[in-house]
């Protein structure tokens, strides 16, 4: 096997058709076919099956997409490793967030750590939590930070970096009172974001574990700037992280409720991809994050408080 027959078969695994893979990996159609004969031949055994409809993977071909995919990988990094320890490229780093996490969690820190490594480019990506580990898993980032939803992948190295507090919120406007329990909410308008995304997970999560029926959605949206807007313009109460209301300029337009039981929390958590051999510059921000990160003080991040 070599790097170029392997980039080829996920080419044909990718489209399912020869077609197809021969543009991506600009190859005539002949060629392609040779280079996956090629590869079988060496390999003692059939990795796909032809059809019109185009093809599939054989038992064999299945086995072989998980090793080519971490065989490439690896001659990617070693490659990179190699040429940034010779000087001959510059060290980067890719990192994907979501946006909250980005202005507030992030921005002090990653400032440090560009002044204390000059050498090193950072990359910055926002998206959304399932956005972030697609990346991570593609390769597209390098280390992703989010909130943990308890899923585990062995794939994947993972550090806490806090525990970050949830906060009920609703208008300043509004006269809301603090609710006597998780079920006195049950009839009370929220706005919440999508199914799917982490802070959606936590505002269910919440009533279900209690065992209570979760509250009326009226409105769905896709980031926490816009929930607090539409919470602060009477819409509905809303579940957002402490940190982004602190920060918001409608800081003065909510009001925090507290919240009937043990508060919500989620757990900041950094990822990144296990390696035989971490390149130099990954390694630096790592032993940055564990130096630098850390919980925000309560006295950060104050509300007023209705009751």
């Amino acid at each position: 096997m070599n790097p170029r027959q392997l980039k080829t078969f996920l080419a044909v695994v990718r489209h399912g058709n020869l077609t197809r893979a021969a543009a991506e990996v600009n190859l005539a159609q002949s060629s392609l076919s040779d280079q996956i004969q090629a590869l079988e031949e060496g390999l003692g055994a059939e990795l796909f099956l032809r059809s019109r409809q185009g093809v599939a993977l054989t038992a064999a071909g299945v086995a072989l997409k998980a090793y080519a995919e971490e065989i490439l990988e690896l001659n990617d990094e070693a490659t990179a490793a190699v040429r940034a320890a010779a000087g001959s490229i510059g060290q980067s780093i890719a990192l994907g967030t979501l946006e909250t996490i980005a202005s507030q969690r992030l921005a002090p820190w990653l400032s440090l750590f560009g002044r204390e490594n000059p050498g090193i480019g950072l990359k910055l990506k926002i998206g959304g939590s399932g956005e972030l580990l697609a990346q991570l898993q593609d390769g597209s980032i390098d280390v992703a930070f989010s909130f943990d939803r308890g899923q585990q992948d062995k794939r994947f190295a993972m550090r806490r970096i806090s525990g970050e507090p949830l906060v009920l919120i609703a208008s300043q406007d509004s006269q809301a009172r603090p609710a006597e329990s998780l079920a006195a909410l049950g009839s009370i308008p929220f706005i919440a974001t999508e199914t799917g995304c982490v802070y959606r997970h936590l505002f269910d999560a919440a009533f279900a574990e209690a065992g209570v029926m979760a509250p009326p959605i009226v409105t769905e949206a896709d980031s926490i700037r816009t929930i607090i807007s539409l919470v602060a313009s009477g819409v509905g109460y809303g579940l957002v992280p402490r940190l982004a209301v602190s920060s918001s300029p409608l800081r003065g337009n909510v009001v925090e409720l507290p919240w009937p039981g043990k508060p919500p929390a989620a757990s900041l958590v950094m990822m990144w991809r296990r390696r035989r051999v971490q390149p130099p510059a990954l390694t630096l921000l790592l032993q940055s994050a564990s130096e630098q990160l850390s919980p925000l003080r309560p006295g950060d991040a104050r509300l007023r408080h209705a009751g």
